[in-house]
């Protein structure tokens, strides 16, 4: 298996940005109701955070890093990542009024996701080059994306489910979490 596969299979699945790094929980626990929320949120933080990297990580390497700016690092980024969901909700506003009313206040929560931070900064920490920050961002942004619709499949099952009275709710869904968290820990001896 080539590096760049490695580094995506280890990214979506060993790495898990909401299982296995506990990172966007309020967007996994928030917007799993239903598929087609999860599958919207997911796609639209996605694309946020491979939109992210290609723009952050160039910002980096050439204008903060060489001028000596480093320290701006983390002002920088999330000054960027909110500009770009404001372009992405001015985009579903116009082309998807639907989807966009649905996600009411969590559209404005991938402003604050700390998963698209994460992965920005984690392509520096680990002094990745460019083509391989966006494999890591693809990466993850697909775990991201499993991670959501897989919990928003597993509550349509919990709803039809006979769950005793005294975990119904938020409980069983940290049940449940826990329970995919320690699935996807089994991945970790997937890649060596």
């Amino acid at each position: 298996m080539s590096d760049l596969a490695k580094l995506f299979v280890s990214s979506m699945l060993v790495d898990n940005v909401v299982l296995i790094q506990f990172l966007a929980l309020c967007s996994f626990i928030g917007m799993t109701t239903d598929v087609g929320k999860a599958t919207g949120m997911a796609v639209a933080t996605s694309f946020v955070m491979v939109l992210a990297t290609v723009v952050t990580y160039p910002l980096y390497m050439f204008l903060l890093k060489p001028l000596g700016l480093t320290f701006l690092q983390m002002l920088v980024f999330i000054l960027v990542i909110a500009g770009l969901v404001q372009l992405v909700e001015f985009y579903l506003k116009k082309s998807a009024p639907a989807l966009y009313s649905s996600m009411g206040v969590y559209l404005a929560l991938i402003t604050t996701n700390c998963a698209i931070l994460a992965v920005t900064l984690n392509v520096i920490s680990k002094n990745y080059n460019f083509v391989q920050s966006v494999v890591y961002a693809v990466g993850t942004a697909a775990g991201f994306f499993l991670a959501l619709v897989l919990m928003s499949g597993v509550r349509l099952r919990i709803k039809s489910a006979p769950v005793p009275a005294f975990v119904k709710g938020t409980p069983i869904l940290f049940v449940a979490a826990g329970l995919m968290s320690l699935a996807f820990g089994g991945f970790a001896g997937l890649i060596k």
